[in-house]
């Protein structure tokens, strides 16, 4: 009996098919790359909005990015009951993604001013089932087109095909769009320009697919009819964006907005009112100008005149160079090093006059040097030593930032501090924070370092408290520079000086593997917000 002949290679006709590609098969293939861009942009976008309003990004983005993802199983589990009229099914839903998913940071900015707790139940009831709405129309998209492909290609696609293909344009407009969204989109076109922009391109999708398919489409007016509307409300949208967000942030800040900015790293907002000029970063306040004197004296004075003659200065954090003014005011210094993540922040303090009036021209005096990046990583990698070290982070309210208060960070600053130096750390209010403060003191004595704890008052603050750190005992310097508008040698017993409502409590030190003084922080500070 003779050989039956061998049956064609799949692969190798599925090779020959791919060559002859048509118009429709390569515009829907493109549609999937465009549909994944889309709806990751919504998906981070509302993280971003939620860690800017709602603090804590860690916990923001896994939440948001959780619910995100069940709601697109949920898309993907309700398109099994769409049986009729793929096409006009799926130009439908990518209006209503293009739609809400392309408005979702304006409605969330907007929000967020009007409601009477803008970061309250409200507002995270309405944030999450925006988030719902969008991921589910997103999980019934990519089904949806699969169907469309085999339909209308069959003769050409095995299931093995149809997926790969499907699934590598996906993962392809995901990849785009996650290094898009944080080094271009944001910055360049802001959060709800960059949403609105993204809508337009789910729009856009969905008159591609009303051209290829008006044949099959019954209401094709209708169709056409709708496309209008909603590409006209993004076109609005788009607009009037920086209305809204003035607007928007006007009401939420108070006073007349002067700079609003965002960096890869935060979003970056001046105030300007009858009292003074105010900072933001987030959301949180960061300085008030009437009084920023008295955080930034008590923050670098004690350290500074503690050594007596310094030379060598390092401060980490502190982009909007107030510290470094205090420091430059001791004729010793030789050399100032600031260490800031963010060159935005340092290079806005370095050429806007209203703001290099305040910190004295400091980022431009001849003995600094500015190096912008991650504080933690710096120290691992350097060998300078230091006479004085200035720690001006903000406040621990998220995981990224609880690094920068551990054990850990604190053994790395321990290496780079000079025998008989001084570091100094900010360590929030240990009259609201109290359990938090003394974690950082007990974070920092687990080190290895002696610690002298102190607190000031700054009105827009309140009570708020720093900490000494050394290997030898801090001694109260009979001596402070001229011009000083709070501090004054006389001063040092009342700063040094805890009432029973501050005093030490126990606390365990903050370590890396487990950042309990996130938790704590979180739990203090959201006490005073209820």
């Amino acid at each position: 009996m003779s050989a039956l002949p061998a049956p064609p290679r799949p692969d190798a006709a599925d090779a020959v098919l791919a060559t002859r590609a048509s118009p429709a098969e390569i515009a829907l293939l493109a549609s999937v790359f465009v549909v994944a861009a889309c709806g990751l942009v919504y998906e981070l976008a509302a993280g971003a909005l939620a860690s800017y309003l709602l603090g804590d990004s860690i916990l923001q983005f896994s939440t948001v990015i959780g619910s995100y993802l069940f709601a697109m199983g949920i898309g993907s589990w309700l398109s099994r009951h769409i049986e009729h009229q793929l096409v006009a099914q799926f130009l439908r839903i990518e209006l209503l993604v293009g739609l809400i998913g392309g408005l979702m940071p304006a409605a969330l900015f907007a929000a967020h001013s009007l409601l009477p707790l803008g970061h309250g139940l409200p507002f995270k009831l309405m944030l999450y089932g925006l988030v719902l709405a969008v991921g589910i129309l997103v999980g019934l998209e990519i089904p949806l087109v699969m169907r469309i492909l085999k339909r209308h290609f069959r003769e050409r696609y095995a299931l093995r095909e149809l997926v790969s293909q499907v699934l590598t344009f996906d993962y392809l407009g995901a990849l785009a769009v996650s290094v898009a969204f944080p080094l271009l989109l944001v910055p360049q076109l802001g959060l709800i320009r960059t949403g609105v922009f993204f809508g337009l391109l789910n729009a856009a999708v969905a008159v591609w697919a009303l051209w290829l398919f008006r044949a099959e489409l019954r209401t094709l007016r209708s169709h056409a009819l709708a496309c209008a509307l909603v590409i006209g409300l993004l076109c609005a949208a788009m607009l009037f964006a920086d209305r809204l967000t003035t607007w928007a942030e006007d009401r939420f800040y108070g006073d007349r907005v002067i700079l609003r900015e965002s960096s890869p790293y935060q979003r970056v907002v001046l105030t300007s009112g009858p009292a003074g000029v105010r900072l933001f970063l987030n959301g949180n306040l960061q300085f008030h100008s009437r009084d920023e004197y008295r955080y930034h004296e008590a923050l670098v004075h004690p350290a500074m005149a503690g050594h007596g003659a310094p030379k060598r200065v390092l401060v980490l954090g502190g982009g909007d160079g107030m510290a470094v003014r205090e420091v430059l005011k001791y004729p010793s210094v030789e050399q100032v090093t600031l260490v800031e993540l963010d060159p935005h922040m340092t290079r806005l303090f370095a050429e806007l006059p209203m703001l290099r009036q305040l910190n004295h021209d400091a980022l431009r005096s001849p003995k600094l040097r500015i190096v912008n990046t991650d504080a933690f990583g710096w120290l691992e990698t350097q060998q300078d030593v230091f006479d004085v070290i200035v720690v001006d982070f903000p406040d621990p309210t998220n995981f990224a930032l609880g690094k920068l208060y551990t054990t850990s960070f604190y053994q790395r600053l321990d290496q780079h501090l000079a025998a008989g130096g001084y570091a100094v750390v900010q360590t929030t209010s240990p009259l609201i924070a109290r359990r938090s403060f003394w974690t950082v003191a007990a974070t920092i004595e687990a080190a290895g370092l002696t610690i002298t704890p102190y607190h000031a008052h700054v009105p827009s603050f309140g009570e708020w408290g720093f900490i000494l750190a050394s290997h030898r005992p801090w001694r109260q310097p009979t001596t402070l520079p001229d011009g000083l508008r709070f501090l004054t040698t006389a001063a040092w017993p009342a700063l040094m000086d805890f009432p029973p409502d501050m005093a030490r409590l126990p606390a365990e030190p903050n370590r890396l593997s487990n950042q309990t003084l996130v938790h704590t922080f979180e739990a203090e500070w959201g006490k005073v917000h209820e």
